[in-house]
């Protein structure tokens, strides 16, 4: 047993914050799930969620019953988990008041509360995932949705399935015993229509019961970087309340990340493979028997970065997403391993047989969502592949900033700018950009609003040409001339000398850089 604040640390701040809980209260039961406007069967120490409980009057209902059954605890989303007439209600029923974050699927929530009651949720976030995992999250799934729940790969193969089989039909036994939805069955399934609904959409879809006898059911494609992995399927007796659709679809995307660490986990080859690329990066002891083991053939080769943009996806499921399908078969395979929160991929430079060329291709033509950050380094021979990965790591950074913007950074390309960076960064750690005249510019543009800075940089650009440097700050040729005569009444500085011309270029790159930095 648990006492609620505890159950609350163990399942982490970042999903669940205590409202209120009378002292001393612990868990004692299960997790069950209520649903609006529906009888609450809850026993003595049962934790119950509100699932798509959104109304005051709904949940003050809900805190009554769950204290007339002496449940431990009510879980509920805000806005109504803050509303005063809740709280009260909470504190007259004895009950707790644990808040769910939103955006928090219910399923993950029923998963890691019953970790957390039987003292494994160490073990489960250690484990790194396995087949296990994926079963007692189908159970986790069905009891959000209150249906039996299988878990299948893109191929329709069973891959888990929960323990529920209290709703079934002879459709859904021999999917279970054959592990793989019979021929028969999918034939039906796509007269309906319902694979290229899967294929295409990526909300829950309704399949309504049939003449044969096969019951009704809920489908949820799963999907992570817009890559189809699979799908959930619930045997339902009949449609199915908006708020149960919701929940069932909110754990999609739990169940990707889940489906493809188990893939990671599983293929012991890739978890190899992907150590002896590592050591090949780095450069460190034991790398030529790494690459010999990997079969590293002795040609250049380039290191590819790739780094995945912040989106409303787990930042693991796109990083294994983008690798499940960069080794699904470009050619020979390229070699790819995971670095804290970056790929790697290392591929011979060569234009056919899986080379650069052929990865480069495929980035740039696959519609890749969210668009990743991709670095090359240069080609170089395979006992110098730690500086083609150092060149990649750095034009990462140049990504980040947004200085530069392309779908694809090559090394070859923007050498010059990797130069500027260094020497904007060399110049800012000497405190080079607080010398001289251009300190008065830089008060004046953020006194007075004026673009006095961007004009010279223009003009250093462009000397001589003042069309072409108004073009560039998108301004009259005149305008450009009048401000360069502003600056030489603000502050005295001899543009004719070289050497001057040189240290403001170098003070205003410091400068630019460091707003990106």
């Amino acid at each position: 047993m648990l006492d609620i604040r505890a159950l609350v640390e163990r399942v982490g701040p970042a999903l669940l914050r205590t409202v209120f809980s009378p002292e001393p209260n612990t868990v004692a039961g299960d997790v069950v799930i209520a649903e609006p406007d529906q009888p609450t069967t809850s026993a003595s120490g049962d934790l119950v969620l509100g699932v798509g409980v959104n109304d005051v009057e709904q949940a003050m209902r809900l805190v009554r019953d769950c204290g007339e059954q002496g449940a431990a605890a009510v879980l509920l989303k805000p806005p109504v988990s803050a509303q005063t007439a809740v709280v009260e209600a909470v504190r007259a029923a004895d009950v707790a008041l644990v808040e769910v974050r939103s955006g928090t699927a219910w399923a993950q929530l029923v998963w890691l509360i019953r970790a957390a009651l039987a003292g494994g949720i160490r073990q489960a976030e250690e484990s790194g995932g396995g087949v296990a995992d994926l079963f007692r999250l189908a159970d986790a799934v069905a009891d959000v949705v209150d249906a039996p729940v299988t878990v299948e790969d893109a191929h329709s193969q069973v891959l888990a399935y929960s323990a529920r089989q209290d709703l079934t039909d002879p459709a859904r036994i021999s999917t279970i015993m054959g592990r793989k939805q019979p021929d028969d069955v999918l034939a039906k399934f796509r007269a309906r229509g319902t694979f290229r609904q899967l294929t295409k959409g990526s909300s829950a879809i309704f399949v309504p019961a049939q003449q044969d006898g096969t019951l009704p059911r809920l489908v949820m494609p799963i999907r992570m970087g817009g890559e189809l992995l699979g799908s959930m399927w619930a045997v339902v007796p009949g449609p199915v309340s908006e708020e149960r659709a919701t929940a069932f679809a909110d754990t999609a995307p739990l169940v990707a990340l889940q489906l493809l660490r188990w893939r990671a986990v599983a293929d012991v080859q890739r978890r190899r493979s992907a150590e002896q690329v590592r050591l090949v990066l780095d450069g460190s002891d034991g790398w030529r028997s790494a690459a010999n083991e990997l079969a590293v053939p002795n040609e250049a080769h380039r290191v590819i970065a790739i780094e995945m943009p912040a989106s409303e996806e787990p930042a693991e499921g796109q990083r294994l997403a983008m690798w499940e399908w960069i080794t699904r078969g470009i050619g020979r395979r390229p070699l790819v391993t995971e670095v804290g929160t970056r790929l790697y991929a290392l591929v011979p430079d060569r234009a056919r047989g899986g080379g650069w060329p052929e990865l480069r291709h495929a980035l740039t033509s696959h519609d890749l969502s969210p668009r990743p950050l991709v670095a090359v380094g240069t080609s170089v021979p395979v006992t110098d592949v730690p500086r083609s990965r150092a060149q990649a790591d750095e034009l990462i950074g140049l990504l980040r900033t947004g200085l530069v913007r392309q779908p694809v950074a090559i090394y070859e390309d923007l050498w010059h700018l990797l130069v500027l960076s260094r020497m904007a960064g060399a110049a800012a750690d000497a405190g080079a950009a607080a010398l001289g005249p251009l300190t008065v510019l830089r008060d004046h543009d953020r006194a007075q609003g004026t673009e006095y800075q961007a004009t010279l940089h223009a003009w250093l650009r462009y000397p001589g040409d003042p069309r072409q440097a108004g073009r560039e700050l998108q301004v009259h040729p005149n305008t450009f001339r009048y401000r360069m005569k502003r600056i030489g009444q603000l502050v005295d500085v001899d543009l004719d000398d070289p050497d001057v011309r040189s240290a403001l270029l170098v003070q205003l790159l410091t400068e630019r850089w460091a707003q990106h930095g």
